[in-house]
């Protein structure tokens, strides 16, 4: 698993805090289903201003969108 956050999302304390979260969400993917699928995640600049919630929401939705599509 693969993280993408760019300087557009904040400087580098918000861009380590986004990277923190985004992790401890695919370790939670990681554990429940090992798909042997690498995956990149790229971080967008409104998740510097996403609560907890609403970025994990974001996340395992596009998770399950990308799992659909991968088969």
């Amino acid at each position: 698993m693969g993280f993408v956050v760019s300087k557009a999302v904040g400087n580098a304390v918000v861009r380590n805090k986004v990277k923190r979260r985004l992790r401890e969400f695919a370790a939670d993917t990681v554990r429940s289903r090992p798909t042997g699928h690498d995956v990149v995640i790229r971080a967008l600049p409104a998740s510097a201003g996403a609560t907890w919630n609403e970025l994990g929401d974001d996340y395992r939705g596009a998770y399950a969108s990308a799992s659909r599509k991968a088969g």
